[in-house]
Formats: structure tokens, sequence, C-alpha cells
């Protein structure tokens, strides 16, 4: 008697699951109504525009990242690092603009970027009727001058 799970060389080799999953906007329909409702609302926090997904930075200089969303209240956008919530320091700031009674704008910057600042990024973008949220892996590379 074979084994086929013996016999299929190449096969056999587990795969490794991310711990972070890359946020991608969130659309189509749900099973459960109640999510539907939740996640399509009109309402809902969407973000409009985001930085590029991936971002390779040159040591020394400066990283941005920009976020812009609607819904209605206005939402309210966050940032994360590697999971973690991130807020303004000496040398990362956020900045915020409230366009109209609808949207609003974020940006993040990181000045000098160091190898510390390698990593994946994301902004959310929430108010009570949705959530949304857009991912940004980066990188360093060393410019020789």
């Amino acid at each position: 008697m074979v084994d086929f799970g013996e016999s299929r060389r190449g096969r056999a080799r587990s795969r490794t699951k991310s711990k972070f999953q890359i946020g991608l906007p969130i659309t189509g329909k749900y099973r459960d109504p109640e999510s539907d409702l939740y996640y399509n609302n009109k309402n809902g926090a969407k973000i409009l525009m985001a930085s590029h997904f991936d971002y390779e930075y040159v040591l020394g200089h400066k990283i941005a990242f920009i976020c812009l969303a609607s819904g209605n209240p206005r939402p309210h956008i966050t940032w994360y690092k590697d999971g973690s919530e991130i807020f303004s320091h000496h040398y990362l700031n956020i900045h915020e603009w409230r366009i109209g009674t609808e949207k609003v704008k974020s940006k993040l910057e990181i000045d000098p970027a160091t190898q510390m600042d390698a990593g994946l990024y994301e902004c959310t973008a929430d108010n009570m009727y949705s959530i949304d949220r857009r991912s940004f892996k980066t990188d360093f590379s060393i410019a020789f001058d």
C-alpha cells in the first residue's frame, strides 16, 4: 500500500502565515445582514486616497504618508505601525486637516528616517457607521553619493 502523503515530494512544506493582515478596501456582500449594513453604509468612513502600498526610503531622509477619508459624521484617522497605535513625538509628526463637513486629511511624517522606521504602517478611518483602512509596507535603502 502506498502512502500518498509521503510520496508527494515538495508539497509537504508548511505555509507560514504573516502575523499582519494587509489592509485592503472592505468591499462586497457579507453573509450577515448586519455586517453588510455596517460595512456598506453610505455614511460610513471611506478612505478616498492613500499613499502607495510598498515604499522604500533612504536612511536619514523624510518619509511621508497621506490618508484622505470621508464620511458623515466626519471620520477620525488613526495611525499604526506594526499593529500598535503611533503618536507624534520629536521626529514623527501627525498633521490633520478638516475639509468641509465630511472629509479629513491626515499626514504622517518621519524625519529623519532610521532603520527602526521600517515596518508595516496603517491608517484607519472610522466613524459610527464603519471602519476603512489602508496599509503601507516600508523598508530602507542606503544612499551612496
